[in-house]
């Protein structure tokens, strides 16, 4: 037996390295020779290429009676065109690697494509080919808007959907196309045939108010004649820019209850409309409502979850809605969350007693310290794939906003004191303006809802 004492080396504690300055990516400006604008990024090692199409489709260009027609016009474009069918061209994008959705809102429509690097000129090929000359077959279509009544009859029965209906409808005239549902109702959507659809495209697809924002790694490829020989063969008619309405909303204080008898839990949905991006409170505005209701550690969290047990949690949030460049644009401000039916007017006396309480005693440094860390800080994982680049680009495009936009509110974020974020919050969030929609069982909840005195309250059967 030997008398030996194992050693171990030690090797040097890694020290951390310089930290990388991070902004968010610049972008380039080109147009085609159809009239097609072109905003492109390079991205090295981003070899999934991102690429959205902005069409300027408005929601608010439907005609009378087919509401939904932009949104079934947007599933149209994947099924097929003038020499693939809807299964040839699946086929063909699954062979290139690439994906391909699409999505209608109230500023338009967007088509959004993934496709390997390597594969590029196949991807844009095919969206070329479904945006120049789509099939839209008839039964192709007799089946999207059958789905889409099918999807319909599960949004009655969801009570996030059930409440942001009636919030929208609750904000907005019966004139205004934001408060009816994006993609149609029943009594709409059914009206909707191949006939109508084909005539909604010839009206409003066309190159020279459409925008492409390409992202990824573009390394050895001639972008510019690439796109020429793919989105350039697509051509159409010149016209003007859609015009947006400006938004207005009656947001008078009031609570609409939506009656699901029986039901064991509320849906919360508080809101009003207020600042756009165009606003130049709008970096305020996110950072005051991220210490409100933007995470876990948030107030409305913090004593509506930890403290009280009342939900799983609550979160405050800015959408914007329609945006133009004359700043007539608004975004809509909301509380949303879930809780147990007994709990719906504790819950909501609380959340007006943290309204007047930060209303008094304004947000804390190191609330504005936290949130500033995380949304400054998260930023450049937030952005690691082309994807979300392209999306927050194109983001911009239809927003009417500048493309170093984004850039500009991250460095507005850092820079931005704790007096500003109060008022910009307590600006977003007046307790006395704001419209509260209830999805849960009205025998059991009205009477202590009218007893807060946050507004008239009116029941909703249907």
């Amino acid at each position: 037996m030997t008398d030996h004492t194992p050693t171990m080396t030690f090797h040097p504690q890694p020290t951390a390295g310089t930290p990388t300055p991070w902004a968010f990516p610049a972008a380039e400006r080109a147009a085609l020779g159809n009239g097609l604008t072109v905003l492109h990024c390079h991205r090295p090692g981003q070899q999934l290429v991102a690429v959205e199409v902005l069409l300027d489709v408005p929601l608010a260009a439907e005609p009378a009676d087919l509401d939904g027609i932009a949104g079934i016009l947007a599933r149209a474009f994947s099924e097929g065109t003038d020499t693939l069918d809807a299964e040839q061209f699946a086929g063909e994008l699954e062979r290139a690697g690439a994906t391909l959705d699409s999505h209608a809102d109230h500023s338009g429509i967007r088509i959004a494509l993934e496709v390997p690097a390597s594969r590029l000129e196949r991807g844009l090929t095919l969206l070329a080919d479904a945006l120049r000359a789509p099939a839209l077959p008839e039964d192709e279509i007799d089946r999207l808007v059958a789905n889409r009544l099918d999807e319909i009859v599960h949004e009655q029965a969801n009570p996030a959907r059930r409440a942001a209906k009636a919030l929208y409808a609750t904000l907005f005239d019966d004139t205004d196309r934001l408060s009816r549902p994006r993609n149609g109702s029943a009594e709409t959507v059914k009206n909707i045939t191949r006939a109508a659809v084909r005539a909604f495209y010839q009206a409003h697809v066309r190159p020279a108010t459409s925008t492409v924002v390409v992202v990824g790694d573009l390394s050895g490829t001639e972008l510019l004649p690439l796109l020429e020989r793919t989105l350039g063969g697509w051509s159409g008619t010149s016209a003007a820019p859609s015009l947006h309405a400006p938004v207005t909303a009656d947001d008078t204080g009031r609570v609409v209850i939506v009656d699901r008898p029986g039901s064991v839990q509320t849906q919360l949905l508080i809101g009003r409309i207020g600042p756009d991006r165009h606003d130049p409170a709008w970096a305020a505005q996110i950072l005051g409502i991220y210490c409100l209701g933007g995470t876990l550690t948030s107030r409305l969290d913090r004593v509506l979850r930890e403290e009280k047990g009342y939900t799983y949690g609550v979160r405050a949030f800015a959408q914007p809605l329609r945006s133009a460049a004359d700043g007539s644009g608004r975004a809509m401000l909301a509380i949303s969350g879930s809780v147990d039916t007994a709990s719906t007017a504790p819950a909501l006396a609380d959340t007006w007693t943290i309204l007047r309480t930060l209303a008094a005693e304004g947000l804390t440094d190191t609330e504005r310290a936290e949130a500033v860390q995380y949304l400054v800080g998260v930023a450049p994982l937030k952005y690691e794939t082309a994807g979300s680049v392209a999306g927050t680009l194109a983001d911009q495009v239809e927003q009417s906003l500048p493309d170093d936009y984004q850039a500009e509110v991250y460095r507005q974020l850092a820079a931005l004191p704790t007096a500003a974020a109060t008022e910009a919050v307590v600006a977003a969030f007046p307790p006395d303006r704001l419209v509260t929609v209830l999805v849960g069982d009205a025998a059991a909840i009205a009477d202590q809802v009218r007893e807060l005195g946050i507004g008239e309250v009116t029941v909703l059967t249907s």
